[in-house]
């Protein structure tokens, strides 16, 4: 008779729940390197130390308060960014959007003689109609939101710069300080927050109220799931019944939200708008997002590193000031942040994906 082979017995690590890699617990420093801000976080302690150590002015609380405000100026759009770029999308729009959204609530309470909080909800609707229609649009056509976003770029440019010289004779809105309403706008707005006998901007708790709600949205919330979903592949995400269509017109419309927000904080700060503002800052909010670990392909990210992004930003702006070195060097050192922080990004996410 012949034999019969016999085959020894699987390893039990094989045939157990240990083997079965779906049900395995990741390596605590797997999952902390598998998060997007590492990176940034990593980089923003770096360059606080280093600044720290160049300029003694760097560290005292005066000064840590204008780096905060600073940041809050660039996190605030940066927050709406980073979940926009996280569904997979951009809005080169963003740096005028805030500019037309403060010309609104200037410009109409002044000629229709309001109260100035008619003007600041009158802005809302603008700016959040301006995400929509970006939105929609990018829904309608399929066209690159690259291409839509440049467009309404080019024309709130014209916009701003057109209807505030038309109607006004000037590239400036009129000074609304004497108007009623203008004081408690401010307070909401633009005023400071004495702390240890600090300022501190009221921009500055503002941005990290939003980075806050945004955090939970993403990481609790159904529509987190769906932001990460159409970011990481829009088909295979409407196949499974997420509606794209709502989330990415209504990540449009949260970067018209925050844009109102800084538009109003621009506008209260300093009582008049010139129209011509806003040129080139949308690169400053993709920049923050991009260093905080937001991936360009979509579907990664957070907003807490947008959060920390717009600190790196902060910091290098003000530090090289503190530092009194010349503020030329201040572009090329941000764009070697921006490629450095865009390399170091993938190779922790590769890595991480590799353990």
């Amino acid at each position: 008779m012949a034999k019969t082979a016999t085959l020894p017995p699987a390893p039990a690590s094989a045939a157990g729940p240990r083997g079965d890699e779906r049900i395995g617990r990741r390596n605590p420093l797997q999952t902390l390197l598998g998060r997007p801000e590492v990176g940034a976080l990593v980089g923003a302690v770096v360059l606080f130390v280093f600044f720290a150590l160049v300029s003694p002015t760097f560290t005292q609380p005066n000064a840590l308060a204008t780096i905060l405000y600073g940041s809050s100026t660039i996190g605030i759009m940066a927050v709406g960014v980073s979940l926009l770029m996280i569904g997979g999308e951009f809005d080169l729009s963003t740096g005028v959007a805030v500019i037309s959204s403060a010309l609104t609530a200037s410009m109409f309470s002044w000629y229709f003689s309001t109260n100035i909080w008619v003007g600041v909800l009158l802005a809302l609707v603008v700016s959040v109609g301006i995400g929509y229609i970006n939105g929609w649009i990018l829904m309608k056509t399929k066209l690159p939101s690259f291409i839509v976003t440049l467009a309404t770029f080019l024309m709130l440019t014209g916009l701003n710069l057109g209807l505030t010289r038309l109607i006004g004779g000037s590239v400036s809105s009129p000074s609304i300080s004497s108007m009623d309403g203008f004081a408690s706008a401010r307070a909401v707005f633009a005023s400071s927050v004495s702390i240890g006998g600090i300022d501190v901007k009221i921009t500055v708790f503002i941005w990290i109220a939003l980075v806050a709600v945004a955090t939970w949205v993403l990481m609790r919330t159904r529509v987190g799931n769906w932001i990460f979903a159409v970011g990481g592949d829009e088909n295979a995400a409407r196949a499974v019944g997420v509606p794209v269509k709502a989330t990415k017109i209504g990540l449009f419309m949260g970067v018209g939200f925050c844009g109102w927000i800084l538009g109003m904080h621009n506008l209260f700060a300093f009582d008049t708008v010139q129209s011509g503002e806003g040129v080139g800052n949308e690169f400053l909010y993709i920049i923050a997002a991009v260093i905080g670990g937001c991936l360009l392909t979509g579907g990664y990210g957070s907003a807490v590193g947008g959060a920390i992004g717009a600190f790196i930003f902060g910091m290098a702006n003000k530090g090289i000031v503190y530092a009194q070195w010349n503020p030329d060097w201040f572009k090329f050192f941000l764009g070697l942040m921006l490629l450095l922080a865009t390399i170091i990004n993938l190779i922790v996410k590769r890595r991480a994906e590799l353990k």
